[in-house]
């Protein structure tokens, strides 16, 4: 079997009566293609396609799966069918539409609405390049995450979890509409399976719970997302992966800095979000919008020149260690 990642269907493959035009995007679960309906009308198709399960050579249809990953192939296989069954029951403009979902080829195929735009991560990038003190706006972020925590709200109640919000999953439409895309189920199901060694989450917006298999997963693991998400808009950068926060928190030193540049109000709502303990988290999409909607004029609390100074030292120190210590192993490996 070819250890290279598997080839997407070629332009022109016919798959249930739509026409691939091209890829458009790939990852580790899966393949999405621009394609087109009968009428012409664009649709983004995606397939189940997980890179480390499977091989497909060049021209070929149907995945290649070796006996010893088909049972854990066809456990996402079935996750990734159960979930494009469950999002096209939901009908919210800030997730994504799922207007179709079939089998064909040994594996499993979601059809959506073609979106156009960019997606947050892309404005994020765009933004912090500018070099302001405001990456976005304050009355951007709150009301960027409004229309997504209403959409998450939606697929709270309908008792699924996103499991992969991030700004690259939040797409941004041309018409200025946001809109939740690539759910991982399939992702959840497979990180349960101990031999399947891919990376399940993404560093930085994935709860602390996800690195671990012994605990249980809610509305408040996409929340922590979402306060990582409010986070990258207002820093430029995303958070310290959670395991790494344990010894030493860089999240809330930043948050610290942040004090003055965005209102008190946020900067605690995105800790509180951000909390390394679940249970100290909003335990759902309903408390934290209440917060965010709360009247009453937001306050700020300007750093003064001493917390700025500590800061700066904190800064000095740290790099400090990080010198030494580089030295250090570099003074062992020349012994």
């Amino acid at each position: 079997m070819s250890k290279s990642k598997p080839s997407p269907l070629p332009p022109g493959t016919l798959i249930g009566g739509y026409r691939v035009m091209r890829r458009v995007a790939a990852g580790g679960f899966g393949v999405v293609y621009l394609a087109a309906q009968a009428d012409g009308q664009q649709v983004a198709i995606k397939e189940y396609l997980p890179a480390s399960l499977v091989a497909r050579e060049p021209g070929q249809l149907q995945p290649q799966v070796s006996p010893e990953k088909l049972s854990l192939y066809r456990l996402g296989l079935k996750s990734f069918f159960e979930e494009g069954r469950a999002l096209a029951q939901i009908s919210h403009p800030s997730v994504v539409s799922v207007l179709n979902f079939f089998r064909e080829n040994e594996t499993v195929y979601m059809v959506t609405n073609f979106l156009e735009g960019a997606s947050l991560q892309d404005f994020i990038v765009v933004a912090r390049n500018l070099g302001q003190a405001k990456v976005f706006r304050e009355s951007t972020i709150r009301s960027l995450f409004d229309e997504v925590l209403r959409g998450l709200r939606i697929v709270h109640q309908h008792k699924m979890l996103h499991l992969d919000i991030k700004p690259a999953n939040i797409f941004i439409t041309d018409d200025n509409k946001a809109v939740l895309i690539d759910f991982g189920a399939a992702r959840e199901v497979l990180s349960k399976e101990g031999n399947f060694i891919r990376p399940m989450y993404t560093p930085g917006f994935a709860a602390p719970e996800m690195y671990r298999r012994d605990t249980t997963m809610g509305p408040w693991t996409d929340i922590y997302a979402i306060g990582a998400c409010m986070f990258a808009c207002m820093h430029g950068y995303p958070p310290s992966d959670a395991p790494q926060r344990v010894p030493e928190d860089k999240t809330l030193k930043t948050l610290k800095r942040l004090q003055g540049v965005y209102s008190d109000d946020l900067v605690e709502i995105v800790h509180w979000c951000m909390e390394l303990d679940p249970l100290m988290r909003p335990q759902s999409v309903f408390a934290l919008q209440k917060e965010m909607n709360r009247s009453g004029a937001r306050r700020y609390t300007q750093l003064t020149m001493a917390d700025k100074v500590k800061l700066q030292f904190d800064d000095v120190l740290e790099n400090t260690k990080k010198t030494v210590l580089k030295a250090t192993e570099m003074g062992k490996k020349i012994s």
